[in-house]
């Protein structure tokens, strides 16, 4: 019996994923594993018994990574399953950007009097604005986000150039071959007239878009960020607008700083917020977090390495250890002295960590647990575990 514990609301849809008869939900205060949105954990102690933690949605700041690596926690994401509700808020923010509709829609409600039709017809030219086709979009971050977005960009009739130096292959298959890719950062910002930013938040990307980079955008440039607040410099890019050094900034994620300024569009982090995008981020969550639980399998962590193999045989031992050599040599050989055969075996590595897969032949469950306690006492492992293999598993 598998115990979760969840942060805020996750869709019924995802969490109906755990069928009654192997999960508890909101349980026990030492629970296998941890579903949630938003929930800020960097504070939280994680009990012992927690091996995965799965958020419904792509980014994992709220979520001390690090530190759940150092203790064998693994962590999942849901990468792709929320980027068409962002893409759809992207397209219809380049649109408000070059047609002052929201301004039009308020400006007619101040209108009255029996000719309210003429007044509107007398006065339209001020919501006047330009069109998007013909100019130019710079994509930064090509992940499933900027690939969408670069790729309905260009149909709409913008001439869209992408920067993204880790684009990945999957993704470069979907990106229209008609969206020119560049080389250098520095092009997207000099040439494009709008710029909008898709890239995860990390040491490196954060203030990725600073005064620096500010100071080569056409001042007449719209800078875009749906990724999150921090990737881009607030009281520089404040500063820039004040000073017309860009046209304007529409964001995502509210800051006072950013508030009441005519050339800043603040949206209250809308992005991921459609009932579709949450129903699917859930059930990615549910889903990657089931399998890992179940099978061990791991599928879109952001701190271990994708490892799958297939579960044939009575028990899978899994294993969470320190990436340094010999120790697959130390796993097999504290298995084969409690003489035990090893019918598959599968590593990988992530920088300081690594993660193993062995199945045994072995049925006996003290045998079974013998070997977990030989493991752990291995100074390399982090932490081991053992499932059994249920042949009504839908994994």
């Amino acid at each position: 019996m598998f115990q979760i514990k969840t942060f805020n609301a996750i869709a019924p849809e995802g969490m109906a994923r755990f069928d009654q008869e192997n999960y508890r939900i909101n349980e026990s205060e030492e629970p296998d594993g941890i579903i949630l949105r938003s929930q800020k954990l960097h504070d939280y102690q994680f009990p012992e018994s927690v091996v995965a933690v799965a958020r419904a949605g792509a980014g994992t700041n709220n979520i001390p990574v690090k530190k759940c690596t150092e203790q064998g926690i693994v962590v999942f994401n849901t990468p792709g399953a929320n980027a068409n509700a962002v893409k759809e808020l992207v397209v219809a923010s380049l649109l408000i950007a070059v047609r002052p509709m929201v301004q039009g829609i308020e400006w007619v409600q101040t209108l009255s009097g029996s000719d309210v039709e003429e007044q509107a017809e007398a006065q339209k030219n001020q919501f006047a604005g330009t069109e998007l086709e013909g100019k130019k979009l710079g994509v930064i971050g090509l992940g499933s986000i900027g690939a969408m977005v670069a790729n309905d960009a260009y149909r709409l009739g913008m001439e869209v150039t992408g920067y993204d130096p880790y684009v990945s292959v999957d993704t470069a298959w979907s990106i229209s071959r008609r969206v020119r890719r560049a080389t250098d950062i520095k092009e997207v910002l000099t040439n494009c007239d709008f710029i909008t930013v898709h890239v995860p938040l990390t040491d490196q990307t954060k203030h990725l878009i600073g005064p620096d980079e500010l100071v080569l955008m056409k001042n007449t440039a719209h800078l875009m960020n749906f990724a999150r607040g921090e990737i881009v410099d607030t009281e520089a890019v404040v500063k820039a607008v004040k000073e017309e050094r860009i046209g304007g900034y529409t964001t995502d994620f509210a800051d006072e700083k950013l508030l009441h300024n005519q050339k800043i569009t603040v949206l209250p982090h809308l992005g991921a917020s459609t009932e579709e995008a949450e129903v699917n981020c859930a059930k990615m969550a549910a889903r990657g977090l089931k399998r890992f639980l179940e099978t061990g399998v791991i599928k879109r962590s952001v701190n271990f390495p994708n490892v799958e193999m297939v579960f044939d045989s009575p028990y899978r031992i899994t294993i969470i250890n320190k990436n340094v050599p010999n120790m697959l040599g130390s796993i097999a050989s504290d298995i084969a002295s409690l003489e035990v055969n090893i019918d598959n075996m599968v590593n990988r590595g992530k920088e300081d960590y690594a993660y193993t897969l062995v199945d045994v032949s072995e049925t006996d469950p003290q045998k079974i647990a013998a070997i977990t306690q030989k493991l752990a006492q291995n100074e390399g492992v982090v932490r081991v575990r053992a499932i059994k293999r249920d042949e009504e598993s839908e994994f």
